[in-house]
């Protein structure tokens, strides 16, 4: 395998600009370069879930699958060209979603962040997933409204746009980060800490 990176400070973006996998010049505050930021983001948040987890358990291995996934994502991001892959992967985030709620208890009141440090992480994780998706958002809002100044929006492009299906693929993996909380929160702890229950309503008149 030839060498992906041969020199890592290139000096490039010293004025504030990058460059996208088509060797387009954009600003580091594109839409498009937000929306990279941030899948990076959730994908390092995600690597800090498995840095609590053992390798041989279930739930390393598929963040794992995870983080390949959103290395592919990256890649579609990067070119605006999509690899077909993408339908797939959400159908196993949804089976995955579905198979880790199943022995969990209904939910009655809102859960507060936290747990064990490797559940904090989880919470940490699915609040970078959300922010990625609204990212993903705000890219599609921006093409869609210079694809209409422009006049060269064909019927069905954007349905076929790798944006449109990363957005429904992070809309499901900040529910399955959750899932993925409340279960490993439940197996350290047997507890999770619901908002409002329990809670001292004068509490900050106690702190003196």
């Amino acid at each position: 395998m030839s060498n992906r990176l041969t020199k890592i400070t290139t000096k490039g973006g010293d004025k504030g600009l990058t460059s996208l996998a088509t060797g387009e010049r954009v600003s580091k505050d594109h839409t498009r370069i937000h929306a990279l930021g941030d899948v990076d983001e959730l994908n390092s948040c995600i690597g800090m879930i498995k840095a609590e987890l053992i390798e041989t358990d279930l739930m390393f291995r598929l963040l794992e699958e995870v983080q390949h996934q959103l290395f592919e994502f990256g890649a579609e991001l990067a070119t605006a060209t999509s690899r077909g892959k993408i339908a797939a992967f959400t159908e196993m985030l949804e089976e995955a979603i579905v198979t880790l709620n199943e022995p969990l208890p209904p939910l009655k009141e809102f859960i507060l962040p936290g747990g064990s440090r490797t559940s904090a992480c989880c919470h940490l994780a699915r609040a970078v997933c959300r922010r990625a998706e609204r990212s993903l958002v705000a890219l599609i809002v921006s093409q869609d409204k210079q694809e209409e100044s422009t006049a060269t929006k064909n019927q069905g492009e954007t349905d076929q746009a790798p944006e449109v299906g990363l957005q429904i693929y992070l809309n499901r993996l900040s529910d399955l980060l959750f899932i993925v909380a409340r279960t490993i929160a439940r197996s350290d702890t047997e507890k999770e800490t619901q908002w409002g229950v329990g809670a001292e309503t004068d509490l900050y008149g106690n702190l003196d």
